[in-house]
Parts: structure tokens; C-alpha cells; sequence
């Protein structure tokens, strides 16, 4: 017999027979393994959304189907389910971002680089916290997704990387190393940026920053800070308002828009294509930043490529710091040299 769609009812006589069965009984029965990944969350329990989708095939097809038969693999059987109108769950919480760490690793520091218990009433606002930041959409989020347990947890697996940290290891990841090291490396920039993370999100002035990544940020783009404080950022960065009084303050001085790191001039490069065309940085570093207002002295108008490279890896140079950088390429590896002007026009702003 061929496959064909399964009703709401075969779905609702299967989890019946699960139920009866118990998980084990009815995996075993019809050769599944646990999911994995997804489970149906209906009336407050939990079930292999794969092998309940299989199963059900047959209350109206005439057989259950095989596990390597749903043609889309999972992802085919929670499309039946879903339009079904059965809530599809993840089986596990996903993977911590930097964002969420950076709050984290903050609690940590401000304990003595120690772990706390999940009845710290900071680790009950931490969770909060977390709530509010919704770094993944809900259907990618356990029933336990950020709990009071799991950031308790957390902060221990931060803890356990501390250079001075005692006791046996735990199971954190690398971005959890990357983090506390930033943290140790600089720390006022960072708990800065918790503390605007945190600001941010009980005022409702950061919005939630969903994963995957968008095309705010992409694998090229460092964001020390984490992806929420650097989408604020780069939305300063595109104010078009903003730019233009910028450029024509450039141009009332009788400066050009020549990129302030390098000399680049779109105009000089690409003609009436190019002209007036600049992209802005703005200099001031996001820990820094806060909620104030953005001046034109905070904006320096740059090229793409030197865009790319202030923001490519941690601590973002300014456009000074980068112009000394092409320096010295062009000039041998050192700052400056006598003699004729080199080829990076000096800054306009």
C-alpha cells in the first residue's frame, strides 16, 4: 500500500496506543529509536513525534510506516503533525549563544568567578533574562528552555574555565572558554555590555535576536559584544539621516568622501556611479555607546573593505588604528617613511 496523509484522529488513536504501551514498549514494538530532536507535546506529555507520525499511518492507510519511509525524515513528519494542529517541541534546548553568555559569564564574575545554585535569586533573574532575550523561536525551545536549572548549570560549566578553578571539569563548550576569556581580557568592556544586554531588555529597547544568524551578521563579522547590542549598532551605522548630515558636513569643510582609513574614493573609481556613495562607521565602541544620542564626531565615513575589517575580530580598531595598519603595508611594515606622499589620502573627518 502507498503512503498517504494521515487525519487528526489516526494521530490521536496512536498516542492512545503509546500511552498504553508505555515509550519503550511502543518504539520497540514498531522498531523506533527516541527522538532525538522533536516530540509531540500534547496534554502535558511528551512523544516521539517521528514514530508516532509512522504509526498513525496505518489507523486509515493500512500499515504503519518504517522509519526510513517518511521522505522528508523528521521534518516530514512534524509538517503532518503540525497541520494537524498537534504542538511539535525540541527534545533538548539548544546551544547557548554569546549573547545569553554574556549574561551569564557577568553573574559569574560578580559571584567570585564561582557557580551559583538554581535558588540564587540572581540565577531566577538571569532565567528571566534569558526569557526576554529569545535567542531561539519557540518551537526550537525544550519545556525546560533556560530554566532556573539550566542556567544554574551553566554558570558552573563558565566557572569550571577559570584558571583558578579547583575542582573536576564539566561539560561547557568552547564558545563557554571564549567568553570568560573575553571577560578576563576585557573586562570593563564586558560587563558593560551585559549591563546594556540587561538594560536593554527590561526596557524593551533591544528586540529578540533569533537564530540562525540574519544578515545583520554573517561568518565574517565578529560581534564581541554579542548579536543583540551589535544589531543596535550597525542600525546606527544605516541611519540614513545620520549619514547624509555627515557627508554634508564632510563636504561643507571641503573634504571629499574618501574613506578615512584608506583613501578610497568610489567616486574617483567608478565615476557618477560612485559619487556620493560612503559607508558609515560609528567609532565609539558598543560598551561605550549606551542608549545616548549619536553625534556626527561619532561617525566616520570608511570604504567597504575597511567596513569589513574593523568589524572582522575582536577589538574592533578605529579607523585611525586601521589607516596605521595600511600604512605600514604600503609603506614597507613600518608606520611612516619620508619622502614622496603615499597613496592613502589623509582623513576627512
Amino acid at each position: 500500500m502507498e503512503k498517504g496523509a494521515i487525519s487528526r484522529d489516526d494521530i490521536l488513536k496512536t498516542l492512545q496506543e503509546y500511552d498504553e504501551l508505555g515509550a519503550e514498549a511502543f518504539l520497540g514494538l514498531y522498531n523506533f529509536k527516541p527522538a532525538r530532536k522533536f516530540l509531540i507535546l500534547h496534554e502535558g506529555k511528551e512523544y516521539d513525534s517521528k514514530a508516532v507520525a509512522a504509526v498513525a499511518h496505518k489507523h486509515s492507510q493500512g500499515r504503519p510506516l518504517a522509519w526510513d519511509e517518511l521522505s522528508g525524515g523528521i521534518g516530514h513528519a512534524v509538517d503532518w503533525l503540525k497541520r494537524e494542529g498537534f504542538h511539535v517541541g525540541v527534545s533538548r534546548s539548544p546551544k547557548w549563544t554569546r549573547d545569553e553568555l554574556i549574561l551569564a559569564c557577568d553573574v559569574v564574575a560578580k559571584n567570585g568567578w564561582r557557580g551559583l545554585s538554581s535558588s540564587d535569586p540572581r540565577i531566577a533573574e538571569l532565567s528571566d533574562l534569558l526569557q526576554l532575550l529569545a535567542a531561539y523561536p519557540p518551537e526550537q525551545r525544550a519545556a525546560e528552555y533556560r530554566n532556573r536549572n539550566g542556567a544554574a548549570l551553566k554558570t558552573l560549566n563558565i566557572a569550571s574555565f577559570h584558571p583558578d578553578y579547583q575542582g573536576s571539569p564539566t561539560n561547557g563548550g568552547q564558545l563557554d572558554r571564549e567568553v570568560l576569556q573575553d571577560f578576563l581580557d576585557r573586562p570593563a568592556e564586558m560587563v558593560r555590555a551585559a549591563e546594556l544586554l540587561r538594560e536593554g531588555l527590561r526596557s524593551g529597547d533591544l528586540q529578540p535576536v533569533v537564530q540562525p544568524e540574519d544578515d545583520d551578521i554573517d561568518d565574517d563579522v565578529s560581534a564581541p559584544e554579542g548579536r543583540a547590542l551589535y544589531r543596535r549598532h550597525r542600525t546606527r551605522e544605516r541611519n540614513k539621516g545620520l549619514r547624509k548630515k555627515k557627508i554634508e558636513s564632510v563636504l561643507k569643510r571641503g573634504g571629499t568622501l574618501a574613506c578615512e582609513a584608506c583613501g578610497f574614493d568610489f567616486a574617483k573609481v567608478y565615476g557618477t556611479r560612485g559619487e556620493g556613495y560612503i559607508e558609515c562607521h560609528h567609532v565609539v565602541p558598543l560598551h561605550v555607546a549606551g542608549e545616548g544620542t549619536t553625534r556626527l564626531a561619532d561617525l566616520a565615513l570608511i570604504c567597504s573593505n575597511c567596513h569589513r575589517m574593523i568589524h572582522r575580530s575582536a577589538p574592533w580598531p578605529t579607523p585611525a588604528e586601521l589607516r596605521r595598519l595600511v600604512l605600514e603595508q604600503v609603506n614597507g611594515g613600518q608606520p611612516d617613511l619620508p619622502g614622496p606622499r603615499s597613496s592613502v589620502a589623509p582623513a576627512d573627518a
